[in-house]
């Protein structure tokens, strides 16, 4: 199964994909933390992608695409992943759709973690205090929150044509939520056959 999440920055993406992964024996993709693992040991993509992150604005496509290519390829031939955090826009997702289809690896389904704005900003204000996160900061929180609702929800009508898209609703406890996405998915795994 190839899987893709995508909400608002806060929305539970990370938790909620390692939770899937598991469930499911897949890889875990994070564009976020394989960016900020570059970043962190300062390799080409890190450099190139670190003034974009810190200014909470979306790192170009062809940074991520060239990060994230290995690993969707190895995943998929291991059966599959779960990717969260890209794409962040619907260009990104064509971009993406072109490379993945000739390689065999397109997104199957794409799960929507649906959560209020005002949920999100408390998330990502509590998260803040511990991550040490530089785009957890309070002054790039609401600019985050504004490049998603421009650039990345229009991915839900995008999907919702191309592949299957659950929604689910992700303002409710840890666990409530990812019950609800494994019952979606289990339902969805069935139809992929």
């Amino acid at each position: 199964m190839r899987l893709l999440l995508i909400g608002a920055p806060g929305a539970g993406k990370g938790t909620q994909a390692g939770r899937i992964a598991d469930h499911f024996a897949l890889a875990h993709i994070s564009s976020g933390d394989l960016l900020r693992h570059h970043v962190a040991t300062g390799t080409p993509i890190g450099q190139r992608a670190q003034a974009f992150m810190d200014r909470g604005e979306l790192v170009p496509s062809s940074i991520v695409l060239d990060m994230l290519r290995k690993p969707v390829l190895a995943a998929a031939r291991d059966g599959g992943y779960v990717l969260d955090g890209f794409p962040r826009t619907v260009e990104q997702a064509q971009q993406a759709y072109g490379v993945a289809r000739e390689l065999g690896v397109a997104v199957q389904v794409a799960v929507h973690l649906a959560v209020p704005r005002e949920a999100l900003l408390a998330r990502i204000v509590a998260r803040g205090l511990t991550s040490g996160r530089s785009d957890d900061d309070p002054e790039v929180l609401e600019h985050r929150l504004d490049v998603y609702e421009r650039h990345t929800r229009p991915l839900l009508d995008y999907y919702r044509e191309r592949e299957r898209l659950l929604t689910v609703n992700g303002d409710r406890p840890l666990a409530e939520v990812t019950w609800s996405v494994l019952v979606q998915l289990q339902r969805a795994k069935k139809l992929l056959r």
